[in-house]
């Protein structure tokens, strides 16, 4: 469990401090995978999420960690003045978003969507299960932090049953920036209904002065809000965090309210983020096939404002 006298203060999401006392920042709840399944499940409804400790193979995501790293240095990223897998970042901006070091690598492909992974998630959801074929992975170095949101608006196109997991591919304490949930915020969700209900791929056709705008320009990139100081209050509610393992993974809902902390270290702190359904449901198509197409213009709906 986290106590306030471990934690590195100040805690922040992109250099937004955050309130650290227990009222306001507090600890997941730790799962099991050989608990009773009908208690996880109801574990996942009533809280929003499950922490699983110790669920994959160390080993397996050691070699994705491994190849990741080599693929960093090989791009002059790593301060090769430290052993390498201790993943030291040279100064510099770099970017925190790159999901093609996972597609089509076959160590992402055993950790993500074979073994403990996918056999876990079918015991969950009770029947066969598909994922989707795009995976997010981020190698974030600096004070980089993931805005609070909610996943429904980037992906709510197929059946709103559908689980993000996120995997740490190292041991990854607080100071090194990891997950961050609002705790309770899945019961809260009609409280920000407006928001759930949007589409960050979707635009106005009703509104002529859009017109000759760049879509980047004007689209909605799915940020809740940039004042994560203020939404534990709001909420009556708390950010949830945990020193992260090696093996651990966090299962949530698409209406749940998370974001990340800064990373605090001179260290890269990798993570992926998949989604896994019913492969009985309808599945959003930008993120399914050989190519899947994300977001952008090529996938956007008109929608009356």
């Amino acid at each position: 469990m986290l106590e306030s006298k471990e934690l590195p203060l100040p805690l922040s999401c992109n250099e937004v401090a955050l309130d650290s006392s227990p009222e306001r920042f507090g600890s997941l709840t730790e799962s099991f995978a050989h608990e009773d399944t009908l208690q996880l499940q109801q574990r996942l409804q009533d809280d929003g999420y499950l922490f699983m400790r110790g669920l994959l193979n160390r080993d397996d995501i050691q070699a994705a960690r491994t190849n990741v790293l080599e693929q960093l240095n090989t791009e002059g990223l790593i301060n090769t003045n430290f052993p390498l897998d201790e993943g030291i970042a040279l100064p510099g901006d770099h970017s925190p978003f790159r999901p093609e070091m996972a597609q089509n690598n076959p160590l992402f492909h055993k950790v993500l969507y074979e073994g403990p992974m996918m056999e876990f998630h079918t015991r969950l959801l009770g029947d066969t299960v598909r994922h989707f074929d795009y995976t997010w992975f981020r190698p974030v170095s600096g004070r980089r932090a993931t805005w609070p949101h909610c996943d429904i608006v980037y992906m709510g196109r197929g059946t709103p049953r559908l689980l993000t997991t996120w995997v740490p591919y190292g041991d990854t304490p607080i100071k090194v920036g990891g997950l961050i949930l609002l705790e309770k915020s899945n019961q809260m969700a009609d409280r920000i209904r407006k928001y759930l209900n949007s589409d960050v791929d979707s635009y106005c056709e009703n509104k002529p002065e859009r017109k000759g705008v760049g879509f980047y320009e004007w689209m909605h990139d799915g940020t809740l809000s940039k004042q994560p100081d203020t939404l534990p209050e709001k909420f009556n509610s708390r950010w949830l965090t945990a020193d992260y393992r090696m093996g651990d993974v966090i299962i949530f809902g698409m209406e749940m309210i998370h974001g990340s902390l800064d990373n605090q270290t001179n260290r890269f702190r990798l993570s992926s983020d998949s989604r896994y359904q019913l492969a009985s449901e309808p599945a959003d198509e930008r993120w399914i096939g050989d190519k899947p197409p994300g977001h952008g213009p090529h996938v956007s709906k008109g929608v009356i404002c």
